[in-house]
């Protein structure tokens, strides 16, 4: 029976990993990878600096796949749908891969940034793949530290507050307003800095940007001072790389609903 690992690589750094990622690099035949295109080129770098960290050199075998093109300007009732035609087309090319790639005795693994369990999409495509029926595999999980974990890190801060909840949240539901009983709000996927609405309110924002990499951007303090300092060093990134990924922590203060 093929195994599949799905590996949690956390935010970047290869120090990051896991004892139990590790050991499950080390029992893997074939890593896939699936390309961004040029532009994210850094992205497939990364995974190879965290495999040449933790694995002899030359010793792996990586295949490589182009990622197909999802509609990012779906909105409204389209974007499920939307994001349901990309996962379906990524589910056709694991299938391949697996089928073609993999002896059936084989282990193959996905490496995710972050952790699979949050805002990741390679468990579903797999039991999709499985659901189909045409190839046969069993494959485990391996969490990892997700951007969020090395977010709050990285600024010296907690998620929440005493006896208070936190909430996770995209930049697309955060549009639609502040979360309701809730002072601390992580967001993440927020491609238009839906952080500036906030600005005229009594919050603090901690804000990272290629977290856990040598490329790695940090800014905090009161959102209203903040905002711009972010704006500014957000665009100058993006126009450096030609890609930005990023992830920030609004907290309010509670007095104030």
């Amino acid at each position: 029976m093929r195994r599949i690992h799905v590996i949690g690589i956390g935010a970047g750094d290869p120090d990051q990993l896991t004892l139990q990622a590790v050991r499950a690099l080390r029992s893997t035949d074939v890593f896939f990878i699936l390309d961004k295109g040029e532009v994210k080129s850094d992205l497939t770098q990364l995974r190879r600096d965290i495999l040449d960290a933790h694995l002899p050199e030359g010793t792996y075998r990586l295949v490589q796949a182009r990622d197909p093109e999802r509609d990012r300007a779906a909105g409204g009732g389209a974007y499920s749908p939307a994001v349901g035609d990309w996962r379906s087309a990524r589910a056709g090319i694991y299938e391949r891969l697996i089928a073609e790639e993999l002896g059936e005795d084989d282990s193959g693994a996905f490496l995710v940034w972050g952790d699979p369990a949050l805002y990741d999409s390679t468990i579903g495509i797999l039991e999709e793949v499985l659901g189909r029926g045409e190839v046969a595999f069993e494959y485990d999980v391996v969490p990892g530290i997700s951007s969020v974990s090395a977010l709050v890190a990285r600024h010296r801060t907690g998620l929440n507050r005493v006896a208070r909840p936190v909430q996770i949240t995209t930049g697309r539901r955060l549009a639609e307003g502040f979360p309701q009983d809730v002072d601390d709000v992580v967001v993440m996927l927020d491609a238009h800095q839906t952080f500036r609405q906030y600005a005229d309110q009594d919050m603090d924002i901690y804000w990272g940007a290629y977290i856990g990499t040598p490329d790695e951007i940090l800014a905090s303090g009161p959102i209203a001072e903040a905002a711009p300092r972010i704006e500014r060093l957000r665009a100058e990134a993006r126009e450096r790389k030609g890609w930005i990924m990023d992830t920030y922590l609004l907290r309010r203060n509670p007095d104030v609903r």
